[in-house]
């Protein structure tokens, strides 16, 4: 018996291993692997091989994979959206305001999931109407939860979790197995043996508050005593995983309720980028798989199809789990395309943790007999290969996902116009203005040239000339320059860059503008610069005037690339990274070093694969 529990562990963590490669073989990317580890599971258990058999070490291990994915899941919620916003204090912020879509992702998800909860109760007396069910609340609990895990997933693999659209679905589905929880361990008080719990429940999250407040300031301090053998972040997630779980577990509620609220208290301590890494690691890589793949081996499919009540059942659960998301689509139609929205409600309907979390409890309760069981079990199966499947089919960028920046030259000159005619017009969004009429006359056939009256700040702000993400000053009077540098930075321009001229009126005031973020530049010193380098580097002049090939920059967002070496990045034989600036230093890489999160590359390459490249590393995922 032993043996055949260890070779089913081995045949579990095989198929584990095997089933990405598997799918990236075969380019299978319309599901995520979440769901394809679970019909993995399903063909390994007795519903077809019968290879694998439930038992004690597998248990454990998946009661702990879908601990730690409450955990991860508690992790990925963004509470800055729940942060009021303030009144804008200056004119740009408050057109962006004004511009920003009326709908937050707050409101849409709040929305989406009350007419969730609400058609979820309508079913559930539906159900004992027609005579499928006996308990309206339990199947109106199970209609009403959303598998965050695939959510996220599905989200990952889309690179859509910083997006609008992307937080909102994410919300929708935190709601979707936030408010079962609740409702789960209210119904199992009320109707259960531990009506204690009702009133205990409270004490999950005053000991969360409890251990937020006492290793709050835990990440300001660790770094210094931190050691490889010690890894004190990761045994901090431990620790609060399983406090909370034993919490909840001892007060009468679910374990996993307590594995969510601890992910959200190491989310607000605000944990160091690699930490997240490290523990999707653990998660992703161990535990998680053998959760998904058991809960598929645990089936019994020719068992559960034999009997004709099951097949009836089946159908009538996979419509009422999708005829409870219907209204999401409408509601997200507020703000998102069409077919976005269709994507949004298609994936609302994924659903598969909750529910065996939910079944679990209602057999304990003998509330749902072995066919009902099955069948809730196996539409949930079907929604986990429809919702991913439509949302992957469906889904297109948002326009506001393809913003382009906005630069504005105040200053139009031999200098100025050659920049913006040769920055990438698929990236930026350029318009040049000047005071001189006779520049007006010469360059607005080339570029798109304003005329202004005055260079007076008052007069540039009332022509919308800050109106801008970037404005760059490339006048020839420094004062003048001084002076609007600091009135477009007053407005709120995110990134002002102002040249100047004289040497004079850099030094007295170079101080003062970096200070307030202002970037600045002495032509002349530039041009030292450039000659220096050309003598000692002599390909440094054709790498900056080449059109074929130039240098780019990039802050690297996207979790994908981060903790890996630069040889292991699939576009690493295209691109030539020359610096990494990291911490306000500058690293000089090699094909073993390591990329971190927020890292600055600095890189070579021709402006086709540029393109590409900042937008995929670029992607906050």
């Amino acid at each position: 018996m032993a043996l055949m529990d260890q070779l089913s562990l081995l045949i579990i963590l095989t198929a584990a291993l095997v089933t990405p490669l598997t799918m990236a073989w075969l380019r299978l990317s319309i599901l995520p692997t979440a769901v394809v580890e679970i019909l993995v599971g399903i063909l390994l258990g007795p519903s077809a091989f019968n290879l694998v058999h439930s038992n004690t070490t597998l248990t454990l291990l998946s009661n702990t994979g879908v601990i730690f994915l409450l955990f991860l899941s508690g992790m990925e919620i963004d509470f800055s959206l729940f942060n009021r916003r303030r009144v804008p204090q200056t004119p740009l912020a408050a057109k962006v305001a004004s511009q920003a879509p009326k709908y937050s992702p707050v409101f849409l998800a709040v929305t989406s999931y009350v007419s969730i909860v609400i058609l979820a109760l309508v079913l559930g007396w539906g159900c004992v109407w027609l005579g499928l069910f006996k308990d309206p609340w339990l199947a109106a609990i199970i209609f009403m939860t959303i598998s965050l895990g695939i959510v996220i997933a599905t989200l990952k693999e889309k690179e859509l979790l910083s997006k609008p659209f992307g937080q909102t679905i994410l919300l929708i589905a935190a709601l979707g197995e936030i408010v079962p929880l609740f409702a789960l361990t209210l119904y199992a008080s009320i109707f259960g043996s531990h009506s204690r719990s009702l009133w205990l429940l409270l004490l999950i999250f005053l000991a969360a508050g409890i251990l937020f407040l006492r290793f709050k300031p835990f990440f300001n301090f660790y770094e210094r005593i931190n050691k490889s053998t010690t890894q004190l972040d990761i045994r901090l997630a431990f620790f609060l995983i399983f406090s909370l779980v034993v919490i909840a577990e001892s007060v009468g509620a679910e374990g996993i309720l307590g594995a969510f609220v601890a992910g959200i208290v190491m989310k607000l301590l605000q944990p160091h980028e690699d930490t997240k890494v490290r523990l999707d690691g653990i998660g992703y890589g161990f535990f998680i798989p053998i959760f998904f793949m058991m809960s598929g081996a645990d089936l019994n499919l020719r068992q559960l199809l034999a009997q004709p009540a099951t097949l009836l059942l089946i159908p009538a659960f996979f419509a009422a789990y999708l005829l409870a998301k219907v209204a999401v689509y409408a509601i997200l139609r507020l703000r998102f395309k069409r077919q976005n929205s269709l994507a949004g409600a298609a994936i609302s309907s994924v659903t598969i943790t909750m529910v065996l979390a939910v079944l679990q409890v209602a057999k304990t309760m003998h509330a749902v007999t072995t066919q009902q069981s099955g069948a809730f079990l196996l539409a949930a199966i079907l929604t986990c290969v429809l919702g991913p499947l439509v949302f992957n089919l469906s889904y297109v960028a948002e326009a506001e996902d393809l913003k382009k920046t906005t630069v504005h030259f105040i200053g139009t000159n031999l200098w100025t116009v050659p920049v913006a005619q040769q920055l990438a017009k698929s990236w930026y969004t350029i318009s040049m203005y000047t005071d001189k009429a006779a520049n007006y006359r010469t360059y607005n056939s080339e570029v798109s040239v304003d005329l202004l009256d005055t260079l007076e700040p008052a007069d540039v702000e009332q022509q919308n000339a800050f109106d801008a993400d970037i404005v760059v000053l490339g006048h020839f009077n420094a004062t003048k320059n001084y002076q609007l540098a600091k009135a477009a930075k007053a407005y709120g321009v995110s990134r002002v860059i102002a040249r100047f001229e004289d040497r004079n009126v850099l030094d007295a005031r170079e101080d003062e503008l970096t200070d307030l973020g202002i970037e600045v530049f002495n032509t002349p010193n530039v041009n030292i610069a450039m000659l220096r380098s050309l003598i000692e580097t002599p390909a440094t002049s054709q790498l900056l005037t080449s059109s074929a090939t130039t240098v780019y920059e990039v802050t690297l967002r996207n979790r994908r690339y981060t903790e890996q070496a630069i040889r292991q990045l699939p576009f690493v034989g295209d691109i030539t990274i020359s610096q990494i600036f990291r911490d306000r230093h500058f690293i000089r890489p090699t094909g073993a070093t390591t990329l971190k999160f927020n890292d600055r590359l600095i890189f070579t390459s021709s402006p086709e694969t540029a393109r590409e490249i900042r937008r995929e590393l670029g992607i906050l995922n």
